[in-house]
Parts: structure tokens; C-alpha cells; sequence
């Protein structure tokens, strides 16, 4: 096991996990999306699992997501409670996006038949249907068992590639697989007319924001063959993770809103899919963040850009923390280590 991948795994070594019902699913909601050109209502459900399989044996530098699991067996019965717990509050969104901690093609997370009755049932209302995957669980046999049941629907697959770059990946985010493991995944999902939602994470811990924005556009530019949507997820700083522990010691910034901005802009040169972003905690020192007094106004602005991919609504932003981040920029290069985020500096 690598140094990094040693890092992750400590942080899980003697953490005790909550005390959950096994029976609830973590959340649901309903939330605005986009189909077939029109902004509609999609409900999203995140079941609890006994966790992501990645997680449980090392994980990523950035993912806390198994602070939701079990981290112990949850059962079918379980887990068609928690289900059925969600659905009884669905109102017939278009899309449902169904999350897990780790990948719902993952057998030892969602045991097949458990997916057969989610999808067969869900095939029955929704318009489309999103779930996520690790490449290594895409595979011939798990993409024919899924079509039986959702003939003739519009399926998403989303995989979190975070990166193009194999050693950003393997050192920055341990992830756990390959640039050529995606493309295969990917690929698989072409042949099978399923639709391909690539997660590329903006900020991995190690490297500058500039670094990091370029890594993004880099990203968008070699998956654009590949995927169908492209989803720029801004790290955020969730607990018991490397992140987390460099956030702590002010070693760690997460992403300017104004990277995403000019993420979102330049993208759209390099690739022909649709481009979002969802930023979690956004405007809160967790989250990506200007100087706090523009937060609110671009936070806006990417949402709507998200749903309607004019570049319009970037038009009218600015502020003067718009020259501090520019100024970052440019001066990472001359600097050693991480920039100190001063809005959390108490003298």
C-alpha cells in the first residue's frame, strides 16, 4: 500500500461510526434538472450501505462519504426499507438520481436482486435514471441485467474519473484505478447506448488552484469522446479525511468560486457535453468560496448556468476579490506550499 493510500486508510482505523437506523436512507429530495433540453424535477435518494468497497479498504484523500455508511452489513430487507421509505415521499419527478456511498452496480453494496427491484420499480414513472458506478463494476453481465429492467428509458451512469491524469489520480486523489479503467467503462457504456456523467474533482489536495483549474480543462479536452455530461465537482471539506486534516492546519484551501466560473467558460471549447457544476457548501469556508460578499451572486450564476449552459449569466459578475484570485494565479508558482487562506486567519 502506497504512503497515500496508507493515509486515507488511517483516518478510518479508529473511527466508530454513528449510531444509525440501517432501515432510513440517508436523504431525499427533490431538486431541479435538465431533460431533453427542459429544466424538470428530479428527486434524488441516497441509501445507506454498509459503504464504498474502496473506502472500506483505503478510500480518497477528499471522500468522507463513509461517515453516512453503516461500515457494517446492511441487508437486502434493509435496504428495500430505506427504498421504499423514500419513494413513498416521490411525487413523479422525470429523473431520479439514486446515490450510495460507493457504486450502486457494486453487488456486496446493492445485491442485484435489490437493484433488479429498485430499477424495475423505478422504470415504471421516471423518465430517466442515474445511478454511479467504479469502472471495475461496469462490466457486460452487470449492463445486460440492467437494461431488463429499464427498457426503452434513458440510463445515466456516473463515474468519478475526478482526473485524465493517472499520477494526480494514484497520488493526489487515491483512487484506486486507471485513466485506461475509465475509458473502458465508458466505452462499454457507449456500445450499450447507456449515458456516460463524468465526475472530475476541481482541487485535489497537492496542487495549486491554478495546477488544478488547468488539470479540469485537460480533463473536460480527453473525455470529450467519452461522456455525455460532464460534472465539475469542487472539493469540499468533509470530515475524517486527508482534506480535512490539511483544512485543519490551514494547509489546504478549497476551490475560488471564480476557478469554477472560468472552468465553466473555457470547457465548453473542449468538449461537446453538457457541462454543470454542483457546488456543496459553496459561499462556506468548507466549501469553494470567494471573499463572501460576491459568494451568493455567483453561486447563483453557476446554477443557472448549470441548467441552461448560457454563458450569458457569467456576463455582469465581478467583484475586487475577482484580482486577489487572479493574483494567486499567478504567484503560485513563486511560492512554496499552500497558500494561506487569510479569511480564516485570527491574529
Amino acid at each position: 500500500m502506497s504512503e497515500i493510500a496508507t493515509f486515507c486508510a488511517s483516518f478510518k482505523k479508529d473511527f466508530i461510526p454513528r449510531v444509525q437506523n440501517p432501515r432510513q436512507p440517508v436523504r431525499f429530495w427533490s431538486e431541479k434538472d435538465v431533460l431533453h433540453g427542459s429544466v424538470v424535477d428530479a428527486y434524488v435518494i441516497i441509501l445507506r450501505t454498509r459503504g464504498c468497497s474502496w473506502a472500506l479498504s483505503s478510500g480518497c484523500t477528499m471522500c468522507g462519504y463513509f461517515n453516512d455508511s453503516m461500515l457494517s452489513a446492511v441487508s437486502a430487507e434493509e435496504l428495500l426499507a430505506q427504498f421504499e421509505t423514500a419513494m413513498q415521499h416521490y411525487k413523479g419527478e422525470k429523473i431520479v438520481k439514486l446515490f450510495t456511498s460507493g457504486s450502486f452496480l457494486d453487488a456486496s453494496e446493492i445485491p442485484v436482486p435489490v437493484q433488479d427491484h429498485i430499477l424495475s420499480t423505478l422504470n415504471k414513472t421516471a423518465e430517466k435514471i442515474s445511478v454511479e458506478s467504479r469502472p471495475e463494476y461496469i462490466t457486460e453481465k452487470s449492463i445486460d441485467s440492467i437494461q431488463k429492467n429499464i427498457l426503452l428509458k434513458k440510463f445515466e451512469i456516473g463515474i468519478g474519473l475526478e482526473t485524465s491524469n493517472d499520477f494526480i489520480r494514484e497520488h493526489a486523489i487515491n483512487k484506486g484505478f486507471t485513466f485506461q479503467d475509465y475509458k473502458k467503462a465508458a466505452g462499454l457504456l457507449k456500445q450499450h447506448k447507456v449515458h456516460v456523467k463524468t465526475y472530475v474533482l476541481m482541487k485535489p489536495p497537492f496542487l495549486t488552484e491554478k495546477q488544478s483549474l488547468n488539470d479540469c480543462l485537460r480533463t473536460a479536452k480527453d473525455t470529450a469522446s467519452y461522456t455525455d455530461l460532464l460534472s465539475f465537482n469542487p472539493t469540499n471539506i468533509q470530515r475524517h479525511t486527508v482534506v480535512d486534516y490539511l483544512w485543519n492546519r490551514n494547509q489546504y484551501r478549497p476551490p475560488w468560486l471564480w476557478s469554477i466560473v472560468e472552468c465553466l467558460q473555457q470547457s465548453t471549447r473542449l468538449t461537446d457535453a453538457f457541462v454543470k457544476c454542483d457546488v456543496v457548501a459553496g459561499g462556506s469556508s468548507r466549501g469553494a468560496h470567494n471573499c463572501g460578499l460576491c459568494d451568493k451572486k455567483v453561486l447563483h450564476a453557476i446554477e443557472e448556468y448549470s441548467l441552461t449552459q448560457q454563458p450569458e449569466v457569467f456576463k455582469d459578475l465581478s467583484c475586487p476579490c475577482q484580482d486577489q484570485w487572479r493574483d494567486q494565479l499567478d504567484l503560485e508558482s513563486l511560492s512554496f506550499g499552500s497558500h494561506v487562506d487569510f479569511s480564516r486567519w485570527n491574529p
